[in-house]
């Protein structure tokens, strides 16, 4: 009755299902394993977050920028010191602080290497003006501030809105930055545990790509879908399984007519 199963035909569909449904399994397992890893990496970078809040609360002392540089996972949030004079004053609009909408004060640190680090000296409510930002302290002046790897727009909360007007910038970044001023700008940035001048401190952010952010539900999403395949896979198998059976039964018992035969 099963001897259609010898055929070539069916030598090929079996081979297919043999190879198919290990192959959605394992693509299932290594997306729910990439999930699996960020979840766990969202959790690193909180207690990391944590650990350097407390620090920077405990008046833990900061190492030279230049040491800690380029930012990565490790040394994002590690407390910076640099040492300068303050230039260029920009706002950063459309920014939240305990649930509350305003702006950042962004302002140059020339350093004595020539090129200019961003710090953010504080936030302010409302909206952006440059009327409300205090001016920066004259002078040689060391700065102290968890340091920051450069924004993405529209990633982790900063607008992808242009056309701001003179004297705003959407995302901290050297690439932000550089059509606006004319030094070297440092891929990285400072956020002062101390705002100045009755602003209020910004805490420091997470790590890039260590937040349960879209790709992280994109990974459970296709965990989903490649166990979907695998059922579906298995699904027609059987049915069409099914089917040649119930047409092999109706040959052997003469049930089929000439033209379904």
């Amino acid at each position: 009755m099963y001897r259609f199963l010898l055929t070539p035909r069916w030598w090929g569909i079996n081979i297919f299902v043999v190879l198919a449904i290990p192959f959605c399994i394992f693509m299932g397992s290594w997306q729910l394993g990439r999930f699996e890893d960020r979840v766990q990496d969202h959790e690193s970078a909180k207690e990391q977050v944590a650990e350097q809040a407390a620090d920077a609360r405990g008046g833990a002392d900061g190492r030279p920028l230049a040491s800690l540089l380029p930012v990565d996972k490790e040394t994002s949030g590690e407390q910076a010191t640099a040492t300068g004079r303050y230039g260029t004053q920009l706002l950063v609009p459309d920014r939240k602080l305990d649930d509350k909408q305003g702006f950042y004060v962004l302002t140059l640190l020339r350093t004595d290497d020539g090129k200019s680090l961003p710090v953010v000296r504080g936030w302010l409510p409302g909206d952006a003006s440059a009327a409300k930002a205090p001016a920066a302290p004259k002078g040689k002046v060391t700065v102290t501030g968890a340091l920051q790897a450069s924004e993405s727009p529209g990633s982790n909360g900063v607008s992808a809105a242009g056309g701001l007007p003179q004297g705003q910038l959407g995302a901290i970044s050297s690439a932000s930055l550089v059509n606006l001023v004319r030094d070297d700008v440092y891929d990285a940035w400072i956020t002062l545990d101390k705002a100045d001048s009755g602003m209020k401190a910004v805490p420091a952010t997470a790590p890039n790509n260590t937040g349960l952010d879209l790709k992280a539900f994109q990974n459970l999403g296709y965990t989903g879908e490649w166990f979907v395949f695998a059922g579906f896979v298995l699904f027609m198998w059987f049915r069409l399984f099914r089917r040649e059976a119930e047409v092999a039964r109706d040959a052997r018992l003469g049930l089929l007519t000439e033209s379904q035969a």
